[in-house]
């Protein structure tokens, strides 16, 4: 359960990963959380997300927001991305991954997660077996209940570091 928790793949940001190399290696759905992935928490959508989502849409993604927010959160998010999406996800459910394969009608080894949180976008991801990309949060300011998430993030995401280092070395 706990190698569930350990990232295999660390990047900067959703907006820094290439999304060209990704869909030359098969990847057709992209599912995104919101908060702190896409904009500081609690932000509506902005230009650099709708732009981003344009130019996914025009390589030829199938993009989806899962978030656990209400749908009055993220119903008007995934409007200004033309996005599909599910609210009150419920992650880390498999359930919820097993819904989002359903809606973007994309197999897991061809479906990419992108999230800021282990306990929440990563288990989702590794408990139905999709490749996931965990990126830096955008903001620091965060709802307490996250800010305790992160505490216990914190090894998780040393040791993934650590691995990566490794990695690159060999």
């Amino acid at each position: 359960m706990l190698g569930l928790l350990v990232p295999k793949r660390l990047e900067e940001s959703a907006y820094g990963i290439d999304y060209e190399k990704e869909y030359e290696s098969g990847i057709r759905g992209l599912v995104f959380d919101i908060d702190n992935t896409l904009v500081p928490h609690g932000a509506p959508a902005d230009e650099n997300a709708v732009l981003l989502f344009r130019r996914l849409h025009a390589l030829g993604f199938q993009t989806l927001l899962l978030s656990n927010n209400g749908e009055a959160r993220v119903k008007p998010f995934a409007e200004a991305c033309e996005s599909a999406y599910l609210f009150k996800a419920g992650k880390p459910s498999r359930k919820a991954a097993e819904a989002a394969l359903k809606l973007l009608g994309t197999k897991k080894e061809e479906t990419l997660v992108i999230g800021d949180q282990l306990l929440t976008d990563l288990l989702t991801a590794s408990r139905a077996g999709i490749p996931h990309a965990i990126v830096r949060p955008i903001d620091r300011k965060e709802p307490f209940q996250i800010v305790l998430k992160r505490i216990l993030e914190r090894p998780f995401l040393a040791y993934a570091r650590r691995n990566e280092k490794i990695r690159r070395a060999t």
